[in-house]
């Protein structure tokens, strides 16, 4: 079971990539999670927030695209930064990564364990200990399919955004047909206006809106596991991803504010798509939300799982982390110890976040975090890019925008929402986010470390 076969090249195709992408973002999941915490800071300028943010994110999109075509990588992020910039940098381009996916296994299970309990044992919902309990059991069950081989969780992934899809797509009718001409919140011009937004303001909701657009980048993790073609199929997936969650988004958020007030969102947490279907439905067709973000959640869980792990794998590979992390399974052809580990840490994580006095709490606090996180690690890809690229800047407006300007605005972007919100943060924020990041470097240390000790008695 040890030996190390190499992963499953050319399982996946262009389709296939799309639908990871956009599973990796998973809407049902990301209106449920972060609606209530993006409306509650900037209010109806969540869209604004939205349609910003996904601009932004588009250019560390192209950024991903054109670094893509350096090399597909399991490591991504990782290769990429590493071999523009040294690999100190490229260890914790990778690293932000891994912890930005452990804390999101917590994130991530537990709308799926509370849309769960809402269906079996709904006053348990808010429960901080069995929320924990039901998230855990989600999160062992969909490893349990991404370790058995990549076509599993493809499969899986295919049949699960098409039925989040169609109930969305319920979900948007029934807004329109029901509160189109009755709005709760009257649509404006003020929702998307720039000039709406002051510095703090702008800041904060980009945090919240940059996690709304996360994962789409699992697509270059499993280039290596895609088939060939120009443009790389990993990299057309990417953008066509980003395309589609952008149109997606605006609409969903659209939707929230159209059909509830502040208040039911507030109360909703991280049952927003539900409290939207009740105001719709009648019962049971109303439990037809809780399914899709069900499936959006574990969709997302999956795509987290291959980031994590093809990440880690790619790191070992080239021994910046213990080579024991890029051992494949004979048969599976999966990086299975690294799946263990991002199990097991999603589980200790679930559990310790028990101590948080509410579920919304957990959200909330988890979800600001990563957004920090996904700031340093998508930064840095946005600088490798501008920088790797200079020279296109003498090829022509289009070539300096696409490969240089836009990559590099989008860095910079991030590295101001995060230096501009640190300050904004609580303990228990500032201790997962940042502190998260430092302690990479005590891996990268023992691991150099470890690696000189090796040389010395060679």
């Amino acid at each position: 079971m040890s030996e190390n076969t190499g992963l499953a090249s050319g399982s996946l195709g262009t389709i296939e990539s799309v639908i990871m992408g956009i599973a990796g973002t998973a809407p049902a999941f990301s209106v449920a999670v972060t609606t209530a915490t993006i409306v509650g800071a900037v209010g109806t300028l969540s869209v604004g927030s939205v349609l910003y943010c996904g601009l932004i994110m588009f250019g560390i999109t192209l950024a991903f695209i054109h670094l893509n075509k350096i090399s597909p990588n399991a490591g991504a992020t990782y290769a990429w930064v590493g071999q523009v910039f040294g690999p100190s940098w490229g260890f914790f381009a990778g690293w932000g990564l891994l912890v930005a996916s452990a804390v999101f296994m917590v994130s991530a299970t537990i709308p799926a364990a509370t849309a769960t309990l809402a269906i079996v044992a709904p006053g348990e919902v808010s429960s901080t200990t069995w929320v924990p309990v039901v998230a855990a059991l989600w999160l062992t069950a969909v490893t349990v399919v991404v370790t058995r081989g990549i076509k599993h969780a493809s499969y899986a992934q295919v049949v699960f955004t098409i039925i989040e899809t169609v109930i969305l797509v319920a979900l948007v009718v029934g807004a329109v047909i029901q509160y189109g001409g009755k709005p709760v919140h009257m649509p404006s011009f003020e929702w998307i206006s720039p000039f709406a937004f002051t510095p703090q303001l702008f800041a904060v909701g980009a945090l919240s809106g940059i996690f709304f657009y996360w994962g789409w980048d699992v697509t270059m993790n499993l280039g290596e596991e895609t088939t060939g073609g120009e443009p790389h199929p990993s990299g057309k997936g990417a953008f066509w991803s980003m395309i589609n969650l952008m149109i997606i988004f605006l609409i969903l958020m659209t939707v929230v504010l159209i059909v509830l007030t502040d208040e039911e969102i507030e109360v909703a947490s991280s049952n927003v798509l539900y409290a939207i279907a009740n105001k719709l439905f009648p019962w049971p067709w109303n439990y037809l939300a809780v399914i899709s973000t069900i499936l959006s959640t574990i969709g997302t869980i999956e795509t987290q799982i291959l980031q994590f792990t093809r990440s880690m794998f790619a790191m070992a590979r080239d021994r910046m982390l213990h080579p024991r992390y890029s051992i494949v399974h004979p048969e599976w052809q999966t990086p299975w110890i690294a799946t263990f580990v991002i199990w097991f840490f999603g589980v200790v994580l679930l559990f310790g976040s028990t101590y948080l006095p509410t579920v919304k709490a957990i959200l909330d606090s988890s979800v600001l975090a990563i957004g920090l996180q996904i700031c340093f690690y998508m930064g840095l890809a946005g600088l490798a890019c501008a920088w790797y690229y200079r020279g296109k800047l003498k090829e022509g407006f289009g070539a300096a925008v696409s490969y240089v300007l836009w990559p590099l605005f989008s860095a910079l972007f991030m590295a101001f929402v995060a230096i501009y919100s640190i300050p904004t943060f609580d303990t228990v924020t500032v201790i997962i986010g940042v502190g998260g990041l430092l302690i990479g470097f005590i891996p990268l240390i023992a691991n150099r470390m470890r690696e000189k000790a090796i040389g010395g008695a060679a």
